[in-house]
């Protein structure tokens, strides 16, 4: 069930509020430089005092219900006070989540209620020294212990890495091998042969708890695993990706604006050569523009796959991992672009997107590193190529351009035209059998991504000028603003995809016997280059909107 607009306004009002109050600028750097978490103040987050983790449950067992759509909101808006913070509230549901999608109902009534009624903490132990994001290749075993025939219990033993709440969880899913396969239990904190790591010295997230764990022996009752049967371990994982994604590339757009938001407010009061920076297109149109298209690209996906999820879609793995990889992307870059913004200030700690920088560089690593994602995409929508026999993405952009006759201003157009651009490159690649090079399967998986993005914000612009917007949504921009927006970064889509992808064929010997320019043609390159035209002045329209200016 979806959560209601005056309850999630209440929610996000009530985060600000206490984030403000417990959390400001100088303890946020404090916890940084001690690299400490700050367990109490989580604690207090997920108890009545805020009853932050009562979003993430479902109503039937003690909790709110938010759903994807709420929950990403709830994400974004913790990520942009502080992501280390924000990783140790999710983690706790990144742990509960097997249970959620295949635990038995006794199981979800047990733990996921203790989660609503008691706040507790849970750490989701999957990954391990050697297998990184390769679930399937884990080490960590499971010995059934049996008794007259029947299987009474088990003892673990192995280890997990880079365990979010690992050293603090009061609760942890661990994924282990037993013999009918990969399997997840449930297992206590102060489990006798249980125990956690120091604290890793992180690049960033610091005031999150990471720690690797270690398993001895440790016995666990039969009906410690989830779902009653064993072997359903990676389904289960593969289950909630979709989800857990989703909520990372919330991560990545939360704590982008947080760090553009300050670029912005710095570059009003900068004045060099007696204007503000602000005023500067040198500055806005390198800067701070392209990223704001990009971060709200993102969460036109997000918003997407959000109400999607909500509406019964199962998994969406694929478009969880779009979601993820445009997010964290344009969430790292954007940070990366307020440091640039804020000069030497921006290098210092004091002024945070030093820090934010630093932070935000991990959601493009857990959850499946932006390679993985890249890999996931391509792959999947390969096979849609194939088995719609090259029609995917010219089906995608047909849609586009009936969108555009009926909001020509929401550059549609213009999505369509990197739609059908990819269409020709996966073709090209196709017929020169280009994907055995994995280097062209991962490079194919942004364009596809990218392309992805472009439709999802001309759609979003459109829902924004016919006043059909989720009433859940930020409003940030008018109708005018977020047309502008779609139109930036949907040039900038078909250009690279065009491009890039133009490159890649041509660099892997996929041109064929015409050569770059007959393939230039095929790709639609004149025609996107065309298309440029406009853009310096809708970056101009971007701009105006950040700041607040009338818009020409």
């Amino acid at each position: 069930m979806a959560i209601d607009l005056e309850t999630l306004d209440a929610a996000l009002s009530a985060l600000a509020d206490f984030a403000k109050r417990y959390l400001p600028d100088a303890t946020l750097r404090e916890l940084d430089h001690k690299d400490q978490f700050p367990e109490e103040l989580v604690r207090r987050m997920c108890s009545d005092e805020l009853g932050v983790q009562l979003f993430f449950v479902p109503e039937q067992y003690g909790g709110l219900g938010a759903g994807s759509y709420g929950v990403y909101r709830i994400c974004e808006q913790l990520a942009g006070v502080d992501v280390g913070i924000a990783t140790g509230v999710l983690a706790t549901f990144l742990g509960s989540e097997p249970i959620s999608v295949g635990g038995t109902e006794q199981q979800r009534k047990q733990w996921l209620g203790r989660i609503a009624e008691q706040g507790v903490l849970m750490a989701y132990g999957a990954t391990e020294p050697q297998a990184g994001s390769d679930l399937a290749a884990l080490r960590t075993v499971a010995t059934r212990i049996e008794q007259d025939g029947k299987v009474t219990g088990y003892r673990i033993s192995g280890s997990k890495q880079w365990i979010s709440n690992g050293g603090v969880a009061d609760l942890y899913t661990i994924l282990a091998n037993t013999p009918s396969g990969p399997t997840w239990f449930v297992v206590d904190r102060g489990t006798p042969g249980l125990s956690a790591g120091k604290p890793e010295d992180k690049h960033g997230i610091r005031a999150s708890n990471t720690a690797a764990l270690t398993l001895e022996d440790v016995y666990v009752d039969a009906d410690r695993v989830v779902g009653l049967v064993e072997g359903q371990g990676l389904v289960q994982a593969q289950a909630v990706f979709g989800y857990t994604r989703l909520m990372v590339a919330a991560f990545g757009l939360g704590a982008g604006w947080a760090a553009l938001n300050r670029a912005i407010e710095y570059s009003t009061t900068r004045v060099q050569a007696g204007t503000p920076l602000s005023e500067k297109q040198g500055y806005t149109h390198k800067l701070i523009v392209p990223h704001a298209a990009r971060l709200e690209a993102a969460r036109a996906y997000i918003e997407e796959v959000g109400t999607r999820l909500d509406s019964g879609d199962e998994q969406l793995n694929t478009e969880g991992a779009i979601a993820k990889y445009l997010a964290t992307e344009a969430g790292n870059a954007a940070a990366e672009a307020s440091i640039q913004a804020l000069g030497g200030y921006g290098y210092t700690k004091e002024y945070m997107v030093e820090k934010v920088k630093r932070d935000v560089r991990i959601t493009t690593i857990y959850e499946g590193t932006s390679e993985i994602m890249e890999m996931t995409i391509s792959r999947d929508r390969w096979q849609s190529h194939l088995k719609t026999r090259g029609r995917y993405y010219h089906d995608q952009a047909a849609a586009l351009e009936v969108l555009h006759k009926r909001q020509p201003l929401a550059g549609a157009n213009l999505a369509a035209l990197a739609a059908h651009a990819l269409a020709e490159v996966l073709e090209r690649a196709r017929v020169a059998r280009l994907t055995r090079h994995q280097h062209i399967l991962f490079r194919l998986g942004e364009l596809i991504a990218w392309t992805e993005g472009a439709a999802a914000i001309a759609r979003r612009a459109v829902a924004v000028a016919e006043g059909t917007l989720d009433a859940r949504a930020p409003r940030r921009f008018d109708a005018a603003a977020m047309a502008s927006l779609a139109r930036v970064f949907a040039r900038e889509a078909a250009r690279k995809v065009a491009e890039d992808g133009l490159a890649h064929l041509v660099g892997a010997g996929g041109a064929g016997d015409d050569g770059a320019e007959a393939l230039a043609a095929a790709l639609g390159v004149p025609a996107i280059w065309r298309a440029q035209a406009g853009q310096l002045a809708d970056m101009d329209r971007v701009a105006s909107a950040l700041y607040g200016r009338a818009m020409q």
